[in-house]
């Protein structure tokens, strides 16, 4: 008799994609080649495993769903995939070799925490493609002086060129999410500009102030930065150069 399928756990924010042509679009947009080292968050049901280890010859899998896991590792060869039962928000994604690719449906729940995990690892890896929720994905593309451009918008672009790559309905998991989705391919820059986290926390808990308040203490004519602008109309390469200064 044929298994039935997983219940969604709502505590892990689990919504498993199941249309095809959007994993196929998630596919096409990987290219992946036999030799590539892959590594999935949050394979679920394996519905984008099940295609990717048609194209590489091997693949490391992250699982906190425990259940999910024993299965996942009942379904394919262990010389195909290797399954851990973990959180990838506590993962040391350091133990893979670098050159490594990351894909992942990520739960919504814990996307944005996430992402400043992954951040950490940009120089060990080739790109990311992630289906994320998307206004998380707007947030991460989002130009200076727009509205959805903030903390996360500065510390992944002072690390990553990002792309939106297109849009996923409600209808394409189970069950269907609240809000709509999308993917987006992250790529390590060759030079990575240094930003202080606390400095962009700062700031941006008082985006509304001018950077004289939000940020006392700092001689912003030093670096040719109006005092009288917002946080939200600096770009990455500003808050490096306050980064540079903040430390004098």
């Amino acid at each position: 008799m044929p298994t039935s399928p997983h219940r969604p756990r709502k505590r892990f924010g689990q919504h498993f994609l199941h249309e095809r042509g959007v994993l196929a679009k998630i596919v096409d947009a990987l290219a992946p080649a036999k030799e590539d080292f892959f590594v999935e968050i949050g394979p679920g049901e394996g519905a984008l495993t099940a295609p990717l280890l048609e194209k590489v010859a091997k693949l490391e899998a992250i699982e906190l769903d425990r259940d999910l896991a024993s299965s996942l590792a009942a379904k394919f060869p262990p010389w195909k995939l290797t399954v851990h039962c973990a959180d990838a928000l506590e993962f040391d994604f350091a133990r893979f070799p670098p050159g490594m690719r990351i894909v992942g449906n990520l739960p919504y729940n814990v996307s944005t925490p996430l992402l400043f995990h992954l951040a950490r690892y940009a120089q060990q890896v080739r790109d990311m493609h992630f289906m994320l929720q998307l206004e998380v994905v707007e947030r991460m593309v989002a130009a200076p002086s727009t509205p959805a451009y903030g903390r996360l918008s500065v510390s992944l672009q002072a690390r990553f060129r990002m792309k939106k790559l297109f849009n996923v309905s409600r209808g394409a998991f189970r069950p269907p999410p609240k809000v709509q989705s999308a993917v987006v391919r992250m790529e390590p820059l060759a030079w990575q500009l240094p930003i202080d986290e606390d400095l962009l926390r700062r700031a941006f808990s008082a985006r509304r102030k001018t950077l004289r308040n939000a940020l006392p203490g700092i001689d912003f004519e030093a670096v040719g930065i109006d005092p009288g602008l917002r946080p939200e109309n600096l770009s990455p390469e500003d808050y490096a150069r306050l980064t540079l200064q903040s430390r004098l």
